[in-house]
């Protein structure tokens, strides 16, 4: 049954979450927040909607940049290299960007008479993200019920897992992952250096897939 509405940004998590809930979602929505990697991750969401025959909007959300403070919104060269442990990587932090989207989702789900907003958060977004954790994601999902006439829910099903975890659930829907965009630098090719470079690599590797990423 086509209940869900899924946000898509066209990276690992998300991409898995769309194959391994295609039968509900009837609606995925990429938002474009002037990030540095918009540009290169939208494309392989729009792709893989319309290889699964799932309609895709997206939705610019211009304001964030003028508004916010994140090294997401700042260019490639504001973007720290290094491990997603490292305190530096809490410049990429977009303040309650999840929260946001979030929002408008549940509005998308309510006016098509959706019941479910999906999001593919997980365990390794809790150390920097507070939007990601557990308590936020129940928390909003209290909230969406409370403001919406039908009830509609957050399901984050990833939430506990590890990026590794999502990555071998990946290899047995057979997702091609070259074919999602990790970089938060958003240049010709994939860094390899940034937090999220370094966390896709590792997870590729652990779930024993081979990793045919064009880095720089």
């Amino acid at each position: 049954m086509k209940d869900s509405v899924l946000i898509l940004s066209g990276g690992m998590d998300s991409t898995t979450l769309l194959y391994d809930e295609k039968e509900r979602i009837a609606l995925a929505v990429s938002f474009d927040y002037g990030s540095n990697h918009n540009a290169r991750e939208i494309p392989f969401a729009k792709w893989h909607c319309e290889h699964l025959g799932i309609r895709h909007i997206i939705i610019p959300l211009g304001f964030m940049p003028k508004y916010f403070k994140s090294s997401l919104l700042d260019g490639n060269a504001a973007i720290p290299e290094g491990h997603y442990a490292d305190e530096n990587m809490k410049s990429t932090v977009v303040p309650f960007r999840n929260g946001i989207m979030l929002s408008i989702a549940v509005g998308i789900a309510e006016s098509n008479g959706l019941k479910y907003v999906m999001m593919a958060n997980h365990g390794g977004d809790h150390t920097i993200y507070p939007d990601c954790r557990p308590d936020f994601v129940e928390a909003f999902d209290h909230t969406a019920q409370a403001g919406t006439f039908v009830n509609v829910h957050l399901l984050a099903p990833y939430t506990n897992l590890t990026k590794a975890d999502i990555a071998r659930r990946g290899k047995e829907l057979g997702i091609d992952y070259s074919k999602t965009w990790s970089c938060y630098r958003g240049g010709v090719h994939q860094c390899g250096r940034c937090g999220t470079c370094i966390e896709r690599k590792e997870a590729l590797a652990e779930a024993g897939i081979v990793d045919t990423t064009i880095y720089e």
